[in-house]
């Protein structure tokens, strides 16, 4: 039997545990040549645009939409991602 939280609810041990979050920002689909002819400072192009939203994924499930920004004060240029749209996970992320 688990112990109760405040809310009066079971604790679950798994709420601990970490997951990776991978955020997408676009996708490139160069043909191998290009690819293979890439160098330093290269450029190469996304399918989206700077102000679009990112995808935001645990394994290959999209949970999430946001947007990103650049944090101030003392995380100043640090990436961080503004949730915008979230998936329903009620069923969990099987």
């Amino acid at each position: 039997m688990r112990e109760p939280t405040q809310s009066g609810e079971p604790k679950n041990p798994f709420n601990s545990v970490p997951i990776e979050i991978t955020v997408s920002v676009g996708r490139a689909r160069p043909l191998i040549r290009d690819l293979i002819g890439l160098g330093e400072n290269a450029v190469l192009t996304l399918d989206k645009r700077v102000e679009d939203p990112v995808e935001l994924y645990v394994g290959d499930r999209l949970v999430a939409r946001g947007q990103l920004e650049e944090l101030t004060g003392d995380q100043a240029g640090q990436l961080a991602v503004r949730l915008t749209e979230i998936s329903d996970l009620s069923n969990g992320l099987g």
